[in-house]
């Protein structure tokens, strides 16, 4: 899971570039990644970290032009802490290309075999966006043998990606000299979105992940950029827009509304913080045909994302809605010192209970998912320590049984804990005296009224269908051989897994 974000202007778009990077940081946290196009020569920056630790003000200064593009990554391919596998990625033929990529490539082994025997292109990382660049240089340099490169050219090279490439993937790239070409996979899986401002200079233009980037930044919303589509914004800041798929459907994927975007973004017609709070509401219901309310006497979230369902859960059931837990926002990582062995990260050090919202009190705690149980497991008794009586636990999305292949970052079945578990045995893992998910179906309608386009979600962790039709067990093989590789050097296994705007490092 990334965010992505190309702008072309008449004005300096480093600063800009930098603070939507800001915007998205909560999609990415391990590697951030800038570059900028002055003429035809391109300057680009990208580390491991944070944003505001990547860029310092010498780094920014070496970034001048007028059209851009940034990156920040959580990968789910290749290796997680390789400085050469941060984005962005770029190769000098033909034009000379850069690219940004959000999503997960499922036959990007069998690409990769393709370039290198067919296409005469080498790929020297593991990642799926320096295979994914390859093939779109590829199609480019095909489309527009011998002729000037045209938006039709483009458009025409697109719709050969999209027949070559399959998972989830949204796409800005820059082609030097030429403008900004952005495109999105044919089931709209992963988010991608554009709009218009007016900058110190006069117009420019944005794509990027999420709404909040524009908002952010002073741009407003268009639309967004439909699955299949794909727009070419040339030099002069002309906007070209064309379906390069042959038969697009509009599928977003569920995990973007429950857990992974901002609520103030809106994706694909539907605002995450409505959808949020509509998954609220249909928790309340089965809860209510779960137990009774009366044995509620109060509804704590546990941070960031579950707070909306919570407070409409709170209120449908009549029942007072309470900041539980203080949030550290400032945990670091582990460091280890000589003579000092490994010390497991706690969600104590991340969580801190207000014991007078629990002392005496049936609580009834709501979090956005439960992955893998551990977290929740050490909340339950966190609740329990600070007096609860009782401890009941609500997830406002449900079960989660199933890897994901799409750009998830998400562990492998048997490490998630509803995988082949009853929700009886959850319940007593995690050590709640009831426990209530979310339905699927119902998920899927209340989310789903918020835009009757839709065709459908991608919500293959939650009910096994994965809406490509092309993922077989070696990919979910694949996905393991990934996972294993990408252990931190200095913290092991226990690498933050889904751990982004939430407390937990270890769901």
């Amino acid at each position: 899971m990334c965010g992505i974000v190309g702008v072309i202007s008449r004005s300096p778009v480093n600063q800009l570039i930098y603070d939507a990077l800001l915007l998205l940081q909560h999609r990415g946290q391990d590697a951030a990644g800038i570059v900028t196009m002055q003429g035809t020569k391109c300057f680009m920056h990208k580390a491991r970290g944070m944003v505001r630790d990547v860029f310092r003000t010498r780094n920014m200064r070496a970034l001048p032009g007028q059209v851009g593009l940034g990156q920040v990554r959580y990968p789910t391919a290749g290796n997680a802490y390789s400085e050469e596998e941060a984005q962005p990625f770029y190769v000098n033929a033909p034009f000379g290309i850069v690219l940004v990529h959000n999503g997960n490539l499922t036959n990007a082994h069998t690409l990769k075999q393709e370039l290198f025997d067919v296409d005469r292109r080498h790929i020297n990382t593991e990642s799926d966006t320096e295979v994914l660049i390859n093939v779109v240089a590829h199609e480019l340099e095909v489309a527009a043998r011998d002729l000037a490169l045209t938006p039709e050219a483009i458009f025409k090279a697109v719709g050969v990606v999209h027949k070559r490439v399959k998972g989830s993937y949204a796409v800005i790239a820059l082609i030097a000299g030429h403008g900004l070409l952005a495109f999105r996979d044919p089931f709209g899986i992963r988010p991608l979105c554009f709009g218009e401002g007016q900058g110190p200079e006069g117009r420019e233009v944005m794509v990027a992940s999420e709404s909040v980037a524009l908002e952010g930044t002073g741009h407003k919303l268009v639309r967004d950029v439909a699955p299949g589509e794909a727009i070419f914004i040339d030099m002069e800041g002309r906007i070209h827009a064309q379906q390069c798929a042959e038969h697009p459907t509009l599928n977003p994927c569920m995990f973007e509304f429950v857990y992974l975007a901002r609520p103030d973004s809106v994706m694909d017609g539907i605002s995450v913080y409505q959808a949020r709070l509509n998954m609220g509401e249909t928790l309340a219901q089965r809860l209510i045909s779960t137990m009774p309310p009366s044995e509620i006497d109060v509804v704590i979230p546990i941070p960031e994302s579950s707070r909306p369902s919570a407070m409409q859960l709170a209120q449908k059931i009549g029942k007072p809605y309470r900041e539980g837990f203080v949030k550290n926002r400032y945990v670091g990582r582990t460091f280890i010192m000589p003579g000092q062995g490994m010390r497991k990260k706690s969600v104590r050090q991340k969580l801190n209970a207000i014991a007078s919202e629990f002392k005496g009190r049936n609580v009834l705690l709501v979090d956005d998912s439960i992955v893998r149980g551990t977290t929740s497991k050490e909340i339950v008794q966190m609740a329990r320590d600070a007096g609860a009586r009782k401890v009941y636990m609500a997830s406002a999305a449900p079960p989660v049984r199933f890897p994901n292949v799409y750009g998830i970052d998400m562990p492998t079945k048997d490490e998630l804990i509803a995988h082949n578990r009853s929700t009886e045995e959850i319940r007593q893992y995690i050590g709640a005296d009831a426990l209530i998910y979310q339905d699927v179906a119902a998920m899927k309608k209340v989310v789903g009224t918020l835009n009757p386009k839709l065709d459908g979600f991608e919500a293959s962790c939650f009910d096994g269908v994965y809406i490509t039709g092309d993922i077989t067990a070696a990919d979910f093989d694949t996905l393991a051989a990934q996972r294993k590789n990408q252990g931190d050097e200095e913290e092991g296994n226990e690498r933050s897994r889904l751990a982004l705007q939430n407390a937990a490092e270890s769901r």
